[in-house]
């Protein structure tokens, strides 16, 4: 009899253990996000679910979906697979990350994989080759992304792929088309992606003048592209010297401004001349520069418009050090005043990273991920009296790691998911990915966020 009890209350404890792991819940949705796994748009709100896209093992798409009224996670699903990422090399490409936009008909699409092609699929008129191939997935159903389908209608050409959403229904595909040396363009489709346009070049890569370190350089450029009003795009653009070297220096000088008014097909500068296009060096330094940096390296943030309609930029700027990447960066925080470009260096931590609000020229908000002690935290930062100096106002997450990097704000947006990110696992090519909203982190069953077991 004693045996019998003892054997009960064994089976009872496990029962009650293993429902409480069963039942707990995790801050992120996945631990498979693979190298650093997001950039610009890749998400979407669309009628009551919120669409993630990410690059998980082996650089290929990952996509979940989160149902707010049923508060259900759906995925991760493999979407398609790339061409990067499948060599025995250590090193991870991090150029193929995919980007999502949902079509009017409720289609999910993606592209990804790209970072300039190669050789073998044809000749590269607008640039130069590296490797990888941009790949455009559809769902075959819409608002289910369990099952994808190619679709064949892009260049296998391009880098840093991401889509562009407007009111009207157009959906704008931003690119560069190749590798380091290859101009900028877009294409637009203005049948939910079945078809897009004719490649349009917008900055030009060409030959540039011998440095005294290298006597094979070109003009490149690295921009961002953001939604102005109405059907308006705004962009901001950094330039980089390709210098033919190894290792590859990634300095990038200045930032530049650019409006696109879509419905008038015409390109502006802030004072409002029009553009010819694909613009070069010298053109832009005459007609949008916004900022010169000098000899400072910079890398591009973000851009938005005031309610009185007046561009604020931002980006990180840093001192040349004699290393690939430059040294420390500081985010800095600049608005245009109908008359000339004001700001400077914030007081923001100086790991931040992260995406800007505004809502007046005095009411600027930073959503910023930083290092916050041995954790790793992301929390809005508000402006006070000064353009530059920010003040904490609401923390998202708190996790003790390295720290957070952050996505674009999601389309359209939920406001219980506003942003994705990611935090990287220590001793791993892996990080844990997070769905961040006003109330904090989107929680997920530990044992459906496990994806892969790392630990």
């Amino acid at each position: 009899m004693k045996n019998i009890i003892l054997i009960v209350l064994i089976i009872f404890n496990s029962l009650i253990s293993n429902g409480q792991s069963e039942h707990e819940k995790v801050n992120y949705f996945s631990n498979n996000a693979f190298g650093n796994p997001i950039v610009g748009y890749n998400g979407e709100y669309y009628k009551g679910v919120t669409y993630i896209a990410y690059q998980g093992e082996k650089e290929d798409p990952y996509v979940v979906a989160y149902n707010h009224e049923k508060k259900q996670w759906i995925g991760p699903y493999k979407a398609g697979t790339s061409l990067l990422g499948k060599s025995n090399s250590k090193k991870i490409d991090n150029h193929g990350k995919p980007s999502l936009v949902v079509n009017g008909e409720g289609y999910i699409h993606i592209v990804f994989g790209g970072h300039g092609g190669i050789k073998e699929f044809g000749e590269n008129t607008l640039g130069n080759y590296n490797g990888g191939k941009q790949i455009h997935v559809v769902s075959k159903k819409p608002m289910d992304i369990s099952n994808w389908v190619e679709v064949d209608n892009l260049t296998p050409f391009a880098t840093y792929s991401q889509f562009l959403k407007l009111d009207n229904g157009d959906i704008y595909l931003f690119y560069r088309h190749g590798a380091h040396r290859s101009n900028w363009v877009y294409q637009v489709s203005k049948d939910n992606c079945k078809t897009f346009s004719p490649k349009v070049s917008i900055l030009k890569a060409k030959q540039a003048k011998p440095t005294p370190d290298c006597s094979d350089v070109f003009d490149s450029w690295y921009p961002s592209f953001e939604r102005g009003k109405g059907n308006e795009i705004l962009v901001s653009y950094n330039y980089h010297v390709c210098k033919n070297m190894t290792p590859h220096y990634s300095e990038r000088n200045n930032c530049y401004y650019m409006t696109f008014d879509t419905d008038k097909n015409k390109w502006y500068n802030v004072k409002g001349k029009e553009l010819k296009l694909p613009l070069t060096k010298e053109y832009s330094d005459v007609m949008t520069l916004a900022i010169n940096t000098s000899d400072k390296w910079v890398q591009d943030g973000a851009t938005c418009l005031n309610s009185s309609g007046f561009p604020h930029l931002s980006f990180y700027q840093g001192e040349a050090d004699g290393t690939p990447h430059g040294g420390p960066k500081q985010l800095m925080n600049y608005i245009y005043t109908g008359k000339e470009w004001t700001g400077g260096a914030t007081n923001l931590p100086s790991s931040a990273r992260g995406e800007m609000k505004v809502t007046s020229s005095k009411d600027i908000q930073f959503l910023i991920g930083y290092n916050q002690g041995k954790s790793g935290e992301v929390a809005w930062w508000n402006s006070t009296k000064n353009l530059n100096e920010f003040a904490k106002k609401q923390v998202l997450i708190n996790e003790e790691g390295g720290t957070f990097t952050l996505a674009n704000f999601i389309r359209n947006a939920h406001p219980d998911a506003k942003m994705v990110t990611t935090q990287k696992i220590k001793g791993t090519d892996y990080s844990r990915i997070f769905l961040l909203g006003d109330k904090g982190p989107v929680k997920r069953l530990k044992t459906e966020a496990e994806v892969l077991k790392l630990q």
